[in-house]
This record gives structure tokens, sequence and C-alpha cells, in this order.
């Protein structure tokens, strides 16, 4: 049945629901399309929701360059619970006393990201080290030593204040980890905290507005779907391939 079946290529926005990974796309879609040659280009955490660009047949090829855009996101940072994930889906650690900040005070504290820097990244991470998974060693108890990654920072916005919890817009390189800039916005405020949301919305020229929940997408015949694919000298004009 799969060798009667027209090839597909290009690329496609999806909307990324919760409690999915980024591979439970890819394994959902390859079921969908009838294909193997499918990926990703940028993993979105299972807590996370937003825009997920997947690659399909020879757009494949062109991975490297789509991960490489920057990303922006919305999202919500808690403060006062500090998490081993960082994050709202991991334990809480510890609890500490949320202090009185100002509107004022807390746009400071978040400036303090702009910028070029390093980031150390979470042991809650796919980063291999001896080719084994940081989550992996952060499952069994282990703590290791991890090289910190040059990032950029470009926005970093308070869009509602609110007390322990508000709500941001994130622009950033590729290879940054927000929740590790929540988890350390709460170290300098001294407070603690950690990621309580997050929804990815655009990466590089392509914006959420034009991806479609996954779930949608899965109802569209394969010729819709075909309608839909962004050809791959359109996502990737200065790529030759």
């Amino acid at each position: 049945m799969i060798g009667q079946l027209e090839e597909l290529h290009g690329v496609l926005l999806v909307d990324k629901p919760q409690a999915h990974t980024s591979h439970d796309v890819v394994a959902r879609l390859r079921g969908k399309l009838h294909t193997r040659k499918i990926g990703h280009a940028g993993t979105l955490d299972p807590m996370a929701t937003g825009l997920l660009i997947m690659l399909v047949g020879k757009a494949t090829r062109i991975s490297q360059y789509l991960i490489s855009l920057d990303k922006e996101y919305t999202g919500s940072i808690e403060l006062g619970k500090i998490t081993d994930t960082q994050d709202a889906e991991g334990r809480v650690m510890e609890t500490r006393p949320v202090p009185a900040l100002s509107e004022a005070e807390l746009r400071k504290a978040m400036a303090g990201f702009m910028g070029d820097q390093y980031q150390t990244p979470p042991m809650y991470s796919a980063i291999k080290i001896d080719g084994v998974p940081l989550y992996k060693k952060a499952r069994a108890g282990a703590e290791v030593v991890r090289e910190p990654r040059f990032i950029r920072v470009g926005a970093f916005d308070l869009t509602r204040f609110g007390l322990p919890q508000f709500d941001f817009r994130l622009r950033c390189s590729k290879g940054t980890y927000v929740r590790t800039i929540a988890n350390d916005l709460g170290e300098r405020i001294g407070c603690g905290g950690h990621l309580a949301a997050l929804r990815r919305t655009a990466s590089g020229q392509f914006s959420l507005d034009q991806a479609l929940p996954l779930e949608a997408i899965l109802e569209l015949s394969r010729a819709e779907i075909k309608a839909r694919l962004i050809p791959i000298h359109e996502a990737a004009p200065s790529v030759a391939l």
C-alpha cells in the first residue's frame, strides 16, 4: 500500500498539544501519511504547546537550517517553588516565600537576561553525555557537570504582572532552555521559581497562526495535507539541496 501512495515532501506546521512529546507527533503523522521519512525541527517538552515544524520526505534534509532559527514563546513563571525539572511537571524540591516585588522590580530582574550569555542546560534534558541522555542520569539520582552553552535572548517582556505567577513573552536563539531561564530568574530574585506554562508562537519566519492543531491535521485527507505542505525551496530558500 505504501508503495502506491504519492510521496509527500515539504514542511508541515503543527500546533502541538500538551502531554505529547515531539516524537509522539512524529509517530502519529508517520502513521497518518504512511511514511517513515518524517522528523521535526526543534523539540518541545511534553508540557509545552505550540508551533512544531514537521519535516516530511526530502524536507528532512533541511533540518539543521530550520533548527537554527530563533524562537518566540509566551508562557508563565511561578515564583517561590523550585522543581527538579525546572517546570510544572517536576517534583517540588523547595518552597520559599516570594518577596513583595513591584512590577518595575520584576521587569528589571527580567531585563538582566537580555543579550548574549552562557546557559547551563538542565539535568532533565535530552543532551547526551557519554552516550546517555542527561534525563536518564537525573532519574537515577545523578548530577553531572554540564558545559554551559551560548544563547542569545532578544526579548523578555512582562505581559501580565502578578505574584507569585506572571506571564511573559520571550524571543531567543536555538538551544535556549526557557525553563532554565525561569529557574535562574527565581534564583536571582531569591525565592526560586519554575516554568508554569509555555507556548511556542514562532520559529524564524514561521508563525503559529499558520499551523493547525495536530488533531485537526489528522482529520484531513492526504490531498488536503499535501496542499498545506510548504515547499522546501520556500521553507529554506538559501539552502542548496
